[in-house]
C-alpha cells in the first residue's frame, strides 16, 4: 500500500534535513526507493514543502534544487568550532590507539594459533625420539662391523652395474661407427651438424664412461680398449 501524502511529505522532509545538501527530485527519488515512492509523488511533496516554507529551493533553468532550511540548525561560533576541532582531534587519537591495540591483540591471537598444542608437542617429541632411537641402532651396528648389505645383494648390484656399463660401452661404439659412416664425406661442419640434429656426447652433459667404469670392482672391470 502506497504511503499517504502527509506521510510522503514527512519522509521527504526528514531525508532533506538529514542530507542537508543541495538535492534535485531525481536524487531524492533514487534514495527513497525503499519506501516505494514514485518520482511524481516525491516531486509533489518537495514542491508542497517548499511552498510551505519547510525547505528552501532555487530554480536553475527548468531544474529545481532543494535544500534544508539552515535557520533550523544551530550554527556554532568560532570558539565552538575550535573546541569541536580539538575534541575531534582527541577522539581521532583515541581511535588510532584503539586500532593499534586491536591490531596487537589480533597479532597475538595469530601467534598463539600458529603454536603447537601440548598434545601436538608430545606427539612430535615421540616421533623424534623414535627416529633418534633408529639412527642410534644403525650407528651401533656400523660401529660393531655389522654388514648392512648381504653378500648376495652386493653381488647382484655389482652384476647389474657391470651389465649397464657394458651396454653403455656397446651402444657408444655402435653410435661412433654409424656417425663416422655418415659424416665421413660430409661437407658440413661436424659440430654444427651435431647441434642441428640435437645430438649430445657424454662429455656434453658432464658424464664419463671411463670414470664410472673405474668404480667397478677390480674383478669385473673391463680392460681399456677391450672389445666385445
Amino acid at each position: 500500500m502506497a504511503p499517504k501524502p502527509d506521510n510522503v511529505e514527512g519522509i521527504v522532509l526528514n531525508f532533506v534535513n538529514e542530507q542537508n545538501r543541495p538535492l534535485n527530485s531525481q536524487t531524492v527519488a533514487d534514495f527513497l526507493q525503499k519506501f516505494s515512492l514514485k518520482k511524481t509523488g516525491i516531486q509533489k511533496a518537495l514542491d508542497t514543502l517548499a511552498d510551505a516554507g519547510k525547505i528552501s529551493f532555487k530554480e536553475y533553468g527548468k531544474q529545481k534544487i532543494y535544500l534544508a532550511r539552515q535557520d533550523q540548525f544551530d550554527i556554532p561560533n568560532s570558539e565552538e568550532l575550535t573546541r569541536m576541532k580539538e575534541e575531534n582531534s582527541k577522539l581521532q587519537a583515541q581511535l588510532d590507539e584503539q586500532k593499534k591495540a586491536v591490531s596487537e591483540v589480533e597479532g597475538e591471537i595469530k601467534s598463539l594459533q600458529s603454536n603447537l598444542t601440548l598434545e601436538e608437542i608430545h606427539g612430535k617429541e615421540m616421533k623424534l625420539q623414535k627416529e633418534v632411537s633408529n639412527m642410534e641402532e644403525k650407528l651401533t651396528k656400523l660401529r660393531g662391523g655389522v654388514t648392512l648389505v648381504s653378500p648376495e645383494e652386493r653381488k647382484a648390484i655389482e652384476a647389474l652395474y657391470s651389465s649397464t656399463i657394458s651396454q653403455w660401452r656397446k651402444r657408444k661404439r655402435m653410435f661412433k661407427d654409424v656417425w663416422d659412416s655418415i659424416t665421413e664425406n660430409s661437407p658440413k661442419n661436424l659440430k654444427e651438424f651435431k647441434e642441428e640434429l640435437g645430438i649430445e656426447y657424454d662429455e656434453d652433459v658432464g658424464v664419463s664412461l671411463q670414470s664410472l667404469s673405474d668404480l667397478m670392482p677390480q674383478g669385473t672391470k673391463r680392460a681399456r680398449g677391450q672389445q666385445n
